[in-house]
């Protein structure tokens, strides 16, 4: 009903406007429609420039995301061609409240046929604002982790490590929990060794702690921690945290378990593992005598 009420009032209000139009004849009429047109360049040079200006502007905030960046861009380019379109409206004596009441219930239609599409968008706008994470990043999201390839108004993509490209749903990234394991330049690699009871406790920490120190990737600022954490069924369990670089995360974490092992064999530390017995009982048949 609304639908048909605003589109009746807006063929009222053209009607109402090549009355306007013609009212003054065709010489009127060409020179309302010459000073639309000069009006209409009017407003596209000064879209141009506000547009131009824009552009200026964002590539000044270099931590605006490029995604973020076309977006902004396109949204202020419709709202600029809308006054536009108003504008030159007016000056044909079309009411522009009309021409505004049905974009309105265009837009509110359309808004509800793809609201799962739009629900995105605002989630990818959310990320690109927020910025939890920028390209480049090795993210879990929810229970998927991978390196982020593009963060994109719809969709955010991923690539995990056996090389699968995940698309996921910006409304799903912003709902779900991320990890960011890439957002500090820093690391601490994280170790539980085991050694045997009968391993003096100082030699233990005093090897691991050699191991530690001659990597060369290791920091020692923040110190290395080497403590005993545990007594364990058949081993004594030692904590290992150890800081780097980020991206020497995994090749610290690999290197301190073979040469960690490789220092225990050395020292004649034992790593015990669970062992068990089993007694096997057998039972012999009765024998009876004879008479």
């Amino acid at each position: 009903m609304d639908t048909n009420i605003d589109t009746g009032q807006l063929e009222s209000s053209v009607e109402a406007g090549v009355h306007t139009l013609m009212k003054n004849g065709w010489e009127g009429a060409l020179k309302t429609i010459l000073f639309a047109v000069i009006l209409l360049v009017i407003c596209l040079v000064v879209k141009a420039i506000v547009l131009k200006i824009l552009d200026r502007g964002l590539d000044r905030f270099k931590q605006i995301e490029k995604s973020l960046h076309t977006f902004i861009r396109s949204m202020m380019n419709i709202i600029l061609w809308f006054i536009t379109l108003m504008i030159v409206a007016e000056s044909l004596g079309i009411n522009a409240s009309s021409l505004l009441a049905l974009v309105s219930i265009f837009g509110l239609a359309v808004s509800l046929s793809v609201k799962d599409s739009l629900a995105n968008l605002a989630g990818g706008f959310t990320i690109l604002s927020t910025r939890p994470f920028k390209v480049g990043d090795y993210v879990e999201i929810g229970s998927t982790g991978g390196t982020i390839r593009e963060i994109g108004m719809v969709y955010t993509k991923l690539a995990t490590l056996d090389n699968r490209i995940i698309l996921m749903p910006n409304n799903v990234v912003v709902d779900a929990e991320v990890t960011n394991y890439s957002a500090e330049d820093l690391r601490r690699v994280d170790l539980v060794v085991t050694a045997a009871y009968d391993a003096p406790v100082e030699q233990v920490k005093r090897t691991v702690a050699e191991v530690v120190e001659r990597h060369e990737l290791t920091l020692s600022d923040p110190a290395p921690f080497i403590r005993l954490l545990r007594y364990g069924d058949s081993a004594l369990e030692y904590a290992v945290r150890v800081w780097c670089a980020n991206s020497d995360y995994w090749t610290v974490y690999h290197d301190l378990l073979e040469q960690i092992k490789e220092a225990f064999d050395a020292q004649r530390i034992s790593i015990p593992y669970p062992q068990m017995e089993v007694t096997v009982r057998k039972s012999f048949p009765e024998v009876k005598e004879h008479a």
